[in-house]
């Protein structure tokens, strides 16, 4: 430590010694942001091309929503679900009007929510479809992400996440993702939903081929089975759309939501559905101290406001489609296949892509592996185009070395 200031291999050091190592981030320590841009404790810039998982679609420490975060932290920040506040009904009526829905449960985090459409889907399972009682099931697609809890994962391909945490929970079916035969087949009178992500981003930005949303809509609606769409990555703007699910023209029965819904501020989650769904639930059946709290209600109806009025969807769009279009010029043996839609891309390797990450890190550009192969690049929405431009070069440079 000189001067008071604990320097870089310090704070390593001391994270390393007193975390959990369930984590293995690249070796920069970040403390300060702003829109597209975040400094590490020495000063050197990075172009964020991350964005937390998709959660700071709105730009780091966005003007508008950190107002809204220090206006109302100074008024009220928690009530419980025991008493009403100001924000909430805001807030609900919101998200419900963006998704085309009746009815918002808000939660915290996206594995919270996840875990509340599960319990959704079930209880409408029992009270609508009539399926006896212990027997519902969920189908679930093959190399998906829905979090972390013991139930989420328990329905993982994942080995490593699954790996020393069972017992699990019983009742999904899981089938190949963008196999829509394979989700008919594997449909039974006690099947009750269909959990989803439009895109699988932390499986390597899976896409699924054209018309697989639209075979999923007619498929579930045939067999009086809920689509369940996971968009807390892919949703609120990331992908070109307000929700990937749109670039099918598919409602699907259930959102789910979280990340960007707080523009990287407050945990913010939550399930949107109809009121024959989300009707369902009687006081005492569900809750959350935190879910609905005003300081969150708040933070994320400047979020919502930031999306819709700085048209970040329509942003993605058309800055996606070039980023996409010139990344896919370049050449290099140890590329396998470049895909993406929207400000979503993942780069896929024929070698571990953590290499190239650290080359980024030290170009001033910040990106993560996933699933060891993908290099997954997610700016935020904000990006000017001169900034796109500039992390197109620093692609180029690392493969160059």
């Amino acid at each position: 430590m000189e001067n008071g200031r604990t320097e870089p291999g310090e704070l390593i050091a001391l994270e390393d010694r007193w975390g959990a190592h369930n984590y293995r981030p690249l070796d920069v320590i970040l403390e300060r942001a702003s829109g597209v841009w975040a400094y590490d404790t020495e000063g050197k810039r990075y172009l964020d091309c991350l964005s937390a998982y998709s959660a700071l679609n709105q730009g780091h420490c966005h003007p508008r929503i950190v107002q809204a975060l220090q206006e109302q932290a100074a008024r009220c920040t928690l009530t419980s679900r025991a008493f009403r506040n100001d924000q909430l009904p805001h807030f609900v009526a919101d998200l419900a009007r963006i998704c085309e829905m009746e009815m918002v449960l808000p939660m915290n985090s996206g594995a919270e929510a996840v875990e509340s459409a599960i319990k959704a889907m079930r209880q409408w399972g029992y009270s609508s479809k009539g399926i006896p009682a212990g027997r519902a099931e969920i189908v679930v697609c093959a190399n998906n992400f829905h979090g972390r809890t013991t139930t989420e994962i328990g329905f993982s391909s994942e080995p490593l996440y699954r790996d020393g945490f069972g017992p699990f929970t019983p009742g999904f079916v899981s089938v190949p993702f963008g196999d829509s035969e394979a989700l008919e087949e594997a449909i039974t009178p006690n099947t009750c939903g269909f959990l989803f992500e439009p895109i699988q981003c932390e499986a390597g930005i899976l896409i699924p081929p054209d018309g697989y949303l639209s075979d999923v809509a007619e498929i579930c609606r045939r067999n009086d089975v809920l689509m369940a769409a996971d968009e807390i990555q892919t949703g609120l703007g990331r992908t070109g759309y307000m929700f990937a699910c749109q670039h099918e023209g598919v409602q699907p029965d259930i959102y789910i939501l979280g990340k960007a819904l707080s523009g990287g501020m407050y945990p913010v989650s939550a399930v949107v559905s109809s009121a024959g769904i989300l009707g369902l639930f009687r006081p005492g059946s569900h809750g959350s101290t935190y879910g609905g709290n005003p300081l969150a209600c708040a933070v994320a109806r400047a979020a919502l406001r930031v999306i819709e009025e700085e048209r970040l969807a329509e942003r993605s769009a058309e800055l996606g489609a070039w980023f996409l279009y010139e990344l896919r010029k370049l050449r290099h043996p140890h590329i396998r296949e470049i895909r993406g839609r929207g400000l979503l891309v993942g780069i896929e390797l024929m070698v571990p892509a953590r290499t190239y990450c650290e080359r980024l890190k030290e170009l001033g550009m910040l990106c993560k592996e996933t699933h060891d192969y993908v290099i997954r690049l997610a700016p935020p929405l904000i990006i000017s185009e001169e900034e796109l431009s500039w992390a197109v070069g620093q692609v180029a440079k690392a493969f160059e070395a």
